[in-house]
C-alpha cells in the first residue's frame, strides 16, 4: 500500500489529484470547526463536555467528525446525503420510473443523482430545523443549563442558523462531488472517513489519560479488529460463469470463462446505519414529547435505561438483531437473482452444471442466502464490539470506543477502495511494474 502511494506521488497527474483531494479535505475540516452564526462556542463546548456520549445524534456526530455537537457550519455533515441516497436506492425498487432510469445507464444515473441532491436539501432543512429546535429548548445537550444560542428569542437568528446549516450540507455535497470528479476515490466516502479519523486522536488520548494499560489493550484490540474486517471485506464467493460462442456477422464472440463475485458483506455498512437510526428513534420521540404527557413516564424510563444506555444488554441485543434483519432486507432489494439470471441468459452465459433461466436464479438465491447469514453476523458482532467493551469494563463515560462498530467498517472499506483506485490508475499508466 505504501509503495502504491509512493508511486502515485511520483506520477505528476496522480500527484495533482491527491493534493487536490487533501486540499478539499482541509476545507471540509475547517468548516467542521467553524461555529455557525448566533452560537456561543464557549457554552457549546461546556455542554458537550458534560454530555458523556449519551446522545440521540451519536451516529451523525460520528460522521460529521464532532461537528454536530459543536453546532458548526457543517453540523449536519454528510448524513442528509447518505439518507437521501438510501431512500432513492430503495425507491428504485418500488417506483417503475426510477427503475427505468437506473437501466438507462449514465443519463439515467445523472437524473437519479439530481433527485438525490433535491432530497438532500429537503432533509437538511428538516434536520437543521429539528437540531436548532432541540438546542433552543435545551434538550440537545441533556441536563446542560448553558444557553448555546444566547439570542434564541430572535426568529431571524434561528432562520439564519437553519439556512447556514442547510447551506453547509450543500457545500459538503459539492466538495464530495469535486473529489469524485477531479480527485482520488469516492468523495462522499472520503469525507466520512475524514470525519471519523479526526475523532480518533482525542478519543485515544482520553483512554490514555485514564489508564495506560487500557490504552495498550485497546491498540492491540484495534489491530485484531481491523485485520479481521479487512479479511472479511475482501472475502467473496466466486461463481464460475461460462459464455457460449456466438457468431455475429463474420466474427465469433464469447467462449470465455469468468466469475460472478458475491461478497460476504454484500450490504456494506448500510444495515448498521439503518439499525442505529431506528434504535435512537424512541429517544428522539421521548425528547420531543417530554413533559407533554405523564402517561409516557414508563416509556421514557425504559428508553433511557435500556435503549439509550449503550452498555445495556437490551440495547446490545436489539442492535444486533436489527442489523441482521436489515442486512437480509437490504441485500434482498439490491441484488435481484432473477434479473441477474436473465442478463446472463441474454448474453449467452451460464453457470456450469446449472441450466440457464429459472434454475440459475434459484441457485443464486441459495448461494446468496448462505453467504448473507455469516455476513450479517459479522456486521452485528463488529457493530456491538464497543458496546461489549463498555459493559465488560464498566466504563460508561467512554461512549465513543474509537476502534469498533461503524467507525472501523467505514474506515477500512473506504481505505481499501481508495487504495484499489490508486493502484488501478497506476496500472493503466505503468502496468509493467505490477507484472514484475
Amino acid at each position: 500500500m505504501l509503495g502504491a502511494f509512493r508511486s502515485a506521488l511520483a506520477t505528476p497527474d496522480l500527484r495533482k489529484k491527491i493534493l487536490f483531494t487533501l486540499g478539499i479535505i482541509i476545507v471540509y475540516r475547517l468548516g467542521a470547526t467553524m461555529p455557525a452564526p448566533g452560537v456561543s462556542f464557549k457554552n457549546v463546548r461546556a455542554c458537550a463536555e458534560q454530555l458523556e456520549g449519551q446522545n440521540i445524534y451519536s451516529l451523525i456526530n460520528l460522521f460529521s467528525g464532532g461537528a454536530l455537537l459543536n453546532l458548526s457550519v457543517f453540523a449536519l455533515g454528510i448524513m442528509p446525503y447518505i439518507t437521501a441516497s438510501i431512500i432513492i436506492q430503495l425507491l428504485t425498487v418500488v417506483i417503475p420510473r426510477f427503475e427505468q432510469l437506473k437501466k438507462e445507464g449514465q443519463a439515467g444515473q445523472g437524473k437519479l443523482t439530481q433527485y438525490t441532491r433535491y432530497l438532500t436539501i429537503g432533509l437538511a432543512i428538516l434536520q437543521s430545523t429539528g437540531l436548532v429546535a432541540l438546542a433552543v429548548r435545551g434538550q440537545l445537550f441533556g441536563e446542560c443549563d448553558q444557553d448555546v444560542i444566547p439570542n434564541k428569542d430572535s426568529i431571524f437568528t434561528l432562520i439564519v442558523l437553519v439556512i447556514t446549516m442547510t447551506a453547509g450540507t450543500s457545500v459538503i455535497m459539492w466538495l464530495g462531488e469535486l473529489i469524485t470528479e477531479k480527485g482520488i476515490g469516492n468523495g462522499m466516502s472520503l469525507l466520512i472517513f475524514t470525519g471519523i479519523a479526526a475523532r480518533i486522536p482525542a478519543e485515544g488520548k482520553n483512554i490514555l489519560d485514564k489508564s495506560a494499560v487500557t490504552f495498550v489493550l485497546v491498540c492491540v484490540a484495534a489491530l485484531v479488529i481491523i485485520a479481521s474486517v479487512i479479511y472479511v471485506e475482501q472475502a467473496q464467493r466466486r461463481i464460475p460463469v461460462q459464455y457460449a460462442k456466438r457468431m455475429i456477422g463474420r466474427r465469433m464472440y464469447g467462449g470465455t470463462s469468468t466469475y460472478l463475485p458475491l461478497k460476504v458483506n454484500q450490504a456494506g455498512v448500510i444495515p448498521v446505519i439503518f439499525a442505529s437510526s431506528l434504535l435512537y428513534l424512541p429517544d428522539l420521540i421521548v425528547r420531543l414529547t417530554q413533559g407533554s404527557s405523564t402517561e409516557s413516564n414508563w416509556f421514557s424510563t425504559f428508553v433511557q435505561t435500556h435503549l439509550v444506555k449503550q452498555s445495556s444488554w437490551v440495547h446490545i441485543a436489539t442492535y444486533f438483531l436489527l442489523i441482521v434483519f436489515f442486512t437480509y432486507f437490504y441485500v434482498g432489494i439490491t441484488f435481484n437473482p432473477d434479473e441477474r439470471a436473465d442478463e446472463m441468459k441474454k448474453f449467452g452465459g451460464f453457470i456450469p452444471g446449472i441450466r440457464p433461466g429459472r434454475p440459475t436464479a434459484e441457485y443464486l438465491k441459495f448461494v446468496l442466502g448462505r453467504i448473507t447469514l455469516p455476513g450479517s453476523l459479522y456486521l452485528g458482532i463488529v457493530a456491538i464490539l464497543p458496546n461489549l467493551f463498555l459493559d465488560l469494563t464498566g466504563d460508561n463515560q467512554n461512549q465513543n470506543f474509537p476502534f469498533g462498530g461503524t467507525a472501523v467498517l467505514i474506515m477500512v472499506g473506504v481505505g481499501l477502495d481508495t487504495v484499489k483506485q490508486i493502484e488501478s490508475q497506476l496500472m493503466q499508466r505503468n502496468y509493467e511494474g505490477f507484472l514484475r
